[in-house]
């Protein structure tokens, strides 16, 4: 009687973790972006019956239709600037958090330079505040923590 032995190679088995797929940038910044702009459009409404111009300087003032418009605009450039975060940056998430806030901080300066009286400055860094206070975090929430 024969003895047959029979040798296995040993196999290797690689194990992944299921991690759902983020849904993508855009489709929630865009969302976001305009949730923020009918936010925005309501604070100028609201602003605009209590007697707030919205005149710079020259006496021009800023129309209504032109906070939605901006708001959406400039919420697609940070949507953008979140995309290329997040495929170039190590901290994602942080670096474009830091980001936002500062060009936050920074879009006060028209307002607050164009020659605005005090009540349409700080409604309008009010309505900046509340884009941002409605994109930056959702559009944050889609980008890793940490890449690589």
């Amino acid at each position: 009687m024969s003895t047959i032995t029979t040798t296995q190679a040993p196999t290797s088995t690689t194990t992944h973790e299921a991690t759902p797929a983020r849904p993508t940038v855009w489709r929630h910044g865009v969302a976001a972006g305009a949730v923020a702009a009918v936010a925005t459009t309501v604070v100028a409404v609201v602003a605009s019956a209590a007697g707030v111009s919205f005149a710079d300087h020259t006496g021009e003032s800023i129309p209504v239709v032109a906070f939605p418009q901006l708001t959406l605009v400039f919420s697609l450039i940070g949507v953008g600037i979140a995309a290329v975060m997040g495929r170039t940056a190590r901290r994602p998430r942080r670096t474009f958090v830091r980001t936002a806030v500062a060009l936050t901080v920074l879009s006060f300066v028209p307002d607050l330079t164009f020659g605005f009286d005090v009540a349409s400055a700080a409604t309008l860094i009010a309505a900046h505040v509340v884009a941002a206070a409605i994109v930056v975090p959702v559009v944050a929430g889609r980008l890793a923590t940490n890449r690589g």
